[in-house]
């Protein structure tokens, strides 16, 4: 269902133009342990004994991090290095468990990073900081992922 976009210009002027379609879109990625990974490359786990988990994830850019449920905290076997204090969408503020860090993978595009556990949480989350750290952009009328600089990632450093 399309939503009709409203502009309002400088002179006080509304425009309503073409009506868009915008909305939630979920997007397929590959969960991995990454201390799993660390103890595999030093010979302690076989390459198949990584736990991953691949999971459909909603892009959304108001979320920080990844947010992950309870359940896929628990098959990834993820530790839980702190609390933290974060504020959900519908304006609950309360502490929530931060995993060590996963890594994300969406198709040839990686980035490792800690995840907040909401243990009721219905979807995953794919929040801005993996999103940055994999150089993808949301584009909400098209309902996909794209690079932010083409094809490739380009880590930008200043």
């Amino acid at each position: 269902m399309g939503v009709p976009g409203v502009w309002k210009s400088d002179a006080g002027n509304v425009i309503v133009y073409e009506e868009m379609n915008m909305g939630v879109f979920m997007e397929e990625i590959t969960l991995e342990n990454v201390m799993d990974r660390g103890l595999a490359r030093r010979g302690h786990l076989k390459d198949s004994e990584v736990r991953t988990l691949k999971v459909q994830a909603m892009p959304d850019t108001g979320a920080w991090t990844l947010v992950i449920n309870e359940e896929v905290r628990e098959k990834l076997g993820l530790e839980i290095e702190k609390e933290v204090c974060s504020t959900l969408a519908d304006g609950t503020v309360a502490q929530y468990p931060l995993t060590m860090p996963v890594k994300i993978q969406w198709k040839n595009r990686s980035t490792s990073l800690p995840a907040v556990v909401v243990a009721g949480a219905k979807r995953v989350l794919l929040g801005a900081l993996p999103l940055e750290g994999m150089d993808l952009i949301v584009d909400p009328v098209q309902q996909t992922l794209a690079g932010a600089h083409g094809d490739e990632a380009m880590y930008v450093i200043y």
